[in-house]
């Protein structure tokens, strides 16, 4: 089995602002939660992905909008990659720092689906990375269109087409059993 790794994109405190925080904000935290009681349970690498935006904007650099959810702190022993685009491979060491410790099984959860979580979960299986998304542990915001939820659903319908889509309950079962 190749090594796994899990990833958590963009899991910042300004997306949980009180006037407009992302969707099924307290069951996200629980089951990434539930996630990072696994991967360090296992020994699992975890990495952190953090976006940063242009000083001035919600996200820069060193403000308290840009830390990571203290209900989800990193370790010291957890990888942090810094990201300016969507796309958590583009322009970071991501791809690097997975080769260096021979992962190539990722497991996917966090922020925002239909951007972050979508780009990365495609082009980490172009880059040849085995994905399980984790179904229950990532989020967005509402359009005009379409609500959060429907938005959720139809990216874990089509994301089936780069790797598993799970329930956090089943990741968790599965990557136990395979110890």
């Amino acid at each position: 089995m190749k090594r796994t790794a899990l990833l958590i994109i963009d899991v910042q405190q300004g997306m949980f602002m009180e006037e407009d925080p992302v969707y099924n904000a307290g069951s996200l935290l629980a089951n990434i939660n539930l996630l990072l009681h696994m991967a360090r349970a296992r020994q699992m690498p975890v990495f952190y992905i953090q976006h940063t935006e242009a000083r001035g904007e919600l996200l820069e650099k060193g403000s308290s909008p840009w830390q990571i959810h203290p209900d989800i702190a990193p370790l010291q022993t957890d990888i942090m990659i810094e990201k300016k685009t969507p796309d958590s491979f583009l322009g970071t060491d991501l791809h690097d720092e997975l080769t260096k410790r021979h992962i190539g099984h990722l497991v996917l959860a966090g922020i925002q689906s239909d951007l972050c979580v979508d780009t990365t979960c495609r082009m980490a299986y172009s880059l040849g990375y085995s994905i399980t998304l984790a179904a229950d542990a990532h989020s967005t915001w509402g359009s005009k269109e379409l609500t959060a939820q429907q938005i959720i659903n139809h990216h874990n319908t089509a994301l089936r087409w780069f790797g598993q889509v799970q329930k956090t309950e089943d990741i968790t079962e599965r990557l136990s059993v395979d110890v």
